[in-house]
């Protein structure tokens, strides 16, 4: 029998939890820094993974100098869109767990709501969220800040101490501890690492779990 508390919301994050979409995420966004002529170090996209587009852009040129042409951010979506419309899928197990879920459920993402809605439909797992589902372009700050944590709590009428994040950043998992709710690591995606669980656990996490069942365990015990 669990120990945790009972969570009344559980709130997932989108790209590497629902949907296995990282690691063509970070190949489009490389892409498009290609067609301008510049190459990216390898890995650099991917320590972004979980911040906002504009944020991964900004550390882009701070780590780097390469700054993309004023409106070159608009061909991220299209680059990423061909990809998804090809290759995304869900993360191997989502749909079984989802299905039994009886806590209210939904969607925080750093992504914008178009691809959201894109990933959730293409993956079909859309169903399962209806209108729960926030995107940081809500919110003033995206993650690591709370901002769009406690927008989606007092959006779904729920006490963050009584909320749950599911997260595969280190920088969602900052934001959920912030925001006063209990977070748990996800590493069942294809762009997990070594590290990776010590990683999100050194952020907060107070679990970290590399597959669905084992979630169920705890959220599902737990309610």
């Amino acid at each position: 029998m669990s120990n945790l508390p009972p969570f009344d919301l559980v709130i997932f994050d989108c790209d590497g939890v629902l949907v296995d979409s990282e690691p063509l995420s970070c190949r489009a966004f490389e892409q498009v820094y290609a067609n301008h002529g510049m190459a990216l170090p390898e890995g650099i996209v991917a320590s972004g993974i979980g911040m906002k587009q504009a944020d991964i852009m900004r550390m882009i040129e701070d780590r780097t100098g390469h700054r993309l042409p004023d409106g070159a951010d608009s061909h991220f979506w299209p680059e990423t869109k061909l990809l998804f419309a090809e290759q995304l899928q869900p993360t191997k197990g989502i749909a079984d767990f989802l299905q039994p879920l009886s806590q209210k459920r939904c969607v925080a993402s750093s992504s914008q709501p178009e691809r959201i809605a894109f990933s959730l439909k293409k993956t079909g797992i859309d169903h399962y969220f209806g209108e729960a589902v926030y995107s940081s372009s809500m919110v003033k700050r995206g993650k690591p800040a709370p901002d769009l944590f406690l927008f989606a709590a007092e959006k779904m009428g729920v006490d963050p101490a009584r909320c749950v994040v599911i997260e595969d950043s280190p920088f969602g998992v900052e934001g959920a501890v912030a925001a006063g709710m209990t977070a748990f690591g996800y590493t069942g995606g294809g762009h997990t690492y070594e590290g990776h669980a010590e990683k999100l656990a050194s952020k907060g996490a107070r679990q970290v779990f590399g597959d669905w069942d084992d979630i169920a365990r705890e959220i599902l015990v737990a309610a």
